[in-house]
């Protein structure tokens, strides 16, 4: 599957290639995709946006048509990925939006990279450092894939290679208030992507990354008075229970410059509420 109207390249940056798609013309903005998905998380949003800006939908090391290599995926390298990418297109300086893991690379080039994204936009997740601290108790029971996850392989992989349509399966679907907002071929492109074995110890890399080197980095700036200096806009899923945090007050101790957003959704708001995610990037870029 393809998102309409785009052109696909694999471009190389560093030690991978990473699958991108582009379209439109205007100001630079990149879109980041999270778990367990890939750059077409972003299809409506993108050719909506398409419209006045050059939209950069990479899959992330590690995803969908990117390469897979061992080692490296602290958020860091990945988003070293993405300006490296954006360079590699032409633009020193882009807006940056992402969700899910994308959101944390883009909340990790944001504060490694302050001089090439002029804005940034995070929907439905918080920073490493902040979720790790908030999950005492029971409260971590909705996201018991993080613990899950962060083992030492070799036994995350084997248990998501035993039935990786089953794993990934449950959060495509429970994780959205919406079933059609993911129709079937998407969602069937998202588990063909996932399932290969090289996938798997990726996102298992990925996950491992998060509860250890990138929170350490967060840790470290956030020690260290580090701030997001460009405008950023923070979205979120209006919860059905009550969440263990308050992305509000989380994002705010990170962003002087903020705009917030609660969207009437699951956690896959690109899809489930594109027409609002879009109305939020333009206005953020505006600013």
């Amino acid at each position: 599957m393809t998102i309409s109207g785009f052109s696909y390249q694999r471009i190389p940056v560093g030690d991978v290639h990473l699958g991108v798609a582009q379209g439109g013309a205007g100001p630079p903005l990149v879109l980041l995709h999270g778990f367990p998905q890939t750059h077409l998380a972003w299809r409506e949003v993108a050719v909506s946006l398409a419209r006045d800006h050059r939209v950069i939908c990479p899959d992330l090391r590690g995803y969908g048509g990117s390469d897979k290599p061992p080692g490296d995926y602290s958020k860091r390298r990945l988003a070293a990925d993405v300006v490296e990418l954006a360079r590699a297109l032409g633009h020193e300086r882009f807006a940056l939006a992402g969700h899910d893991r994308g959101a944390l690379v883009a909340f990790r080039a944001a504060l490694d990279h302050p001089s090439a994204v002029s804005h940034l936009a995070v929907l439905d997740v918080i920073p490493a450092v902040d979720l790790w601290e908030s999950l005492a108790g029971t409260a971590g029971v909705f996201a018991f894939h993080l613990f899950l996850l962060a083992h030492p392989p070799p036994l995350p992989e084997r248990l998501l290679a035993a039935a990786p349509a089953e794993f990934f399966g449950h959060f495509l679907d429970g994780w959205v208030r919406d079933r059609s907002a993911i129709p079937p071929p998407v969602r069937a492109a998202y588990l063909a992507a996932a399932s290969t074995p090289e996938a798997i110890a990726a996102v298992c890399a990925d996950y491992r990354a998060s509860a250890t080197v990138d929170a350490e980095h967060d840790a470290d700036d956030r020690a260290a008075g580090r701030r997001l200096a460009m405008p950023v806009a923070a979205l979120w899923q209006r919860p059905v229970g009550e969440l263990p945090f308050d992305p509000a007050a989380v994002w705010g101790s990170w962003a002087p410059d903020l705009r917030t957003h609660v969207l009437d959704a699951g956690h896959f708001l690109p899809e489930e509420r594109p027409e609002e995610v879009v109305a939020a990037l333009r206005e953020l870029v505006a600013a």
